[in-house]
């Protein structure tokens, strides 16, 4: 974009426009970027595996945000940071809906649109935790739980900041935001590219560089705690049971908090799981007093242009260890006749869930139960997409589809009322949604799962079972177990690495 360019968009009623520099990216990965340019608080790297074997065409690195919203204790506040690293309210308002406070500051903003090569560029990025169903269900919490960890029920940064790689093409994009009606702003952002250009052409500083990846111990020595003890989880799954013959429900997922102390860089988290357990969601958050790190296989919703896309996953198996062996565990899976009813049922949510915000006659199935392979493990795949309705938003399709069916169970308001009585603890970030709400109007969300909340030197991973009829409880509470697994073993691994001297988990 020219000066002149960028200054008609003040006469269009722009307030903000991005101003782009473009590099090539073939010697630079996703995490190089984030070290050079963005590592520190309120900032963050977004990944992602394709299937779990081939990385997602882009990556983004959200520079440190001195703007974000956060909603706690029935309060969202407008925050900004200012340049002594002080917070300074911009905005308060009590018993405030948080999608419709982050709904009205979109709106408000009049924003350029950036290049058509980025599918994201910039916008609210961050997580929407589980208790902020209140503000879509009212019905489906009583509230008062215990909440050890103590992370907002909602934050966003406001990204205008930012890189973009391409891994297709090999690009790298920096986009930088600037305000053109002031005099100046568009050599300002010029020059702000150009310092950026020069901290990624310049080595990162040694006490930066991360330490080469551990091997794992054979015992991992740190002590984990539950929320449950495994006779509360047991009676807890005999309930939901209990519930289910009933009638009130047809599944529930009953989760529980796995915690152990942990005191490594946060980032050598992120890079063990990534090694680990390659996902299409890969998210690396430093919200300054705490870390949400995770590498969710699942989609909450997508919105792009006028597409809407929902894709469930439900029924799982490890990976053969032989292409044949692959074949025959992925025939097994189709044909249980148990993990193809909790799809079809996840199917009919999900329907549903896109049939409320989407044209009349648009909602489809793309797919239908196909198998998705990952490195460790296989997973049952549908995928639901329908047309957005006239007059309506990104909001409103999160709204739509918040919280997830294979997270809660179905029907999903009195699956969260069974929740809501038969879990010990708040669920906090876990089982909500991470991702972005764009600029553009677009958005991109992933179900927190696969997911630990780092936060005053101790590591949080919380794992759900699906209840039916016929559940038997040992195999749910050694269900949960395994799913928190492959955080729990990168905290090993992560925990085996001195990593950077002097950088521990907030």
């Amino acid at each position: 974009m020219t000066e002149h360019d960028f200054l008609k968009l003040a006469s269009q009623g722009f307030t903000r426009a991005p101003v782009v520099a473009e590099a090539r990216a073939d010697l630079y990965t996703p995490l190089a970027v984030y070290l050079k340019l963005a590592h520190g608080p309120h900032s963050y790297l977004l990944e992602s595996v394709v299937g779990g074997e081939r990385f997602g065409r882009y990556s983004f690195i959200g520079l440190a945000c001195a703007e974000r919203i956060e909603a706690r204790n029935g309060a969202v506040r407008r925050l900004l940071r200012d340049a002594r690293g002080s917070d300074v309210c911009l905005e308060r308002t009590e018993g405030a809906d948080p999608f419709e406070f982050a709904r009205a500051w979109l709106k408000r903003q009049r924003v350029a649109p950036v290049p058509a090569a980025l599918r994201f560029g910039g916008g609210l990025v961050g997580y929407f935790g589980y208790e902020t169903v209140r503000h879509v269900e009212p019905r489906a919490l009583q509230g008062g739980k215990p909440d050890a960890l103590g992370t907002p029920d909602m934050l966003l940064l406001v990204s205008d900041e930012l890189a973009v790689v391409d891994n297709l093409r090999g690009k790298l994009y920096l986009v930088v935001y600037a305000d053109p009606r002031e005099p100046g702003a568009y050599h300002a952002a010029r020059e702000r590219l150009e310092q950026l250009r020069a901290r990624l052409a310049a080595p990162l500083p040694e006490a930066m560089l991360l330490a080469p990846a551990a091997q794992a111990p054979a015992m991992d020595p740190a002590p984990v705690t539950r929320s449950f003890t495994e006779e509360q989880f047991l009676a807890a799954v005999r309930r939901a049971k209990e519930y289910v013959y009933a009638g009130d429900c047809m599944q529930v997922q009953i989760s529980q908090r796995s915690s152990r102390p942990f005191a490594a860089p946060p980032l050598e988290l992120y890079r063990a799981l990534r090694g680990l357990n390659p996902s299409p969601y890969m998210f690396y958050f430093d919200f300054g007093d705490h870390h949400v790190i995770g590498a969710s296989p699942e989609i909450m919703v997508r919105l792009a242009g006028e597409t809407i896309t929902l894709r469930p996953i439900a029924g799982t198996r490890p990976r053969g260890a032989t292409p044949e062996d692959d074949a025959r565990i992925a025939d097994e899976l189709l044909a249980d006749p148990k993990e193809r009813a909790e799809h079809v049922m996840l199917i009919d949510l999900g329907r549903n869930d896109v049939g409320r915000v989407a044209a009349t006659g648009s909602v489809r199935v793309t797919e239908q139960m196909v198998v998705e392979r990952y490195s460790h493990v296989m997973h049952i795949v549908s995928n639901v997409e329908g047309r957005i309705a006239p007059g309506l938003d990104a909001v409103d399709v999160f709204k739509a589809s918040f919280p997830a069916g294979t997270v809660t169970g179905a029907p999903k308001v009195r699956a969260m009322q069974i929740i809501d009585e038969l879990e010990p603890v708040k669920r906090g970030v876990y089982s909500g949604a991470v991702g972005y709400l764009g600029f553009n109007g677009d958005m991109d969300v992933a179900i927190a799962i696969r997911t630990a909340v780092l936060k005053d030197r101790m590591l949080h991973v919380q794992a759900a079972a699906g209840i039916v009829a016929d559940s038997d409880p040992q195999s749910e509470w050694q269900e949960t177990l395994h799913k928190s697994r492959a955080v729990l073993k990168a905290a090993a691994l992560a925990s085996a690495d001195p990593g950077p001297e002097g950088q521990a988990a907030a």
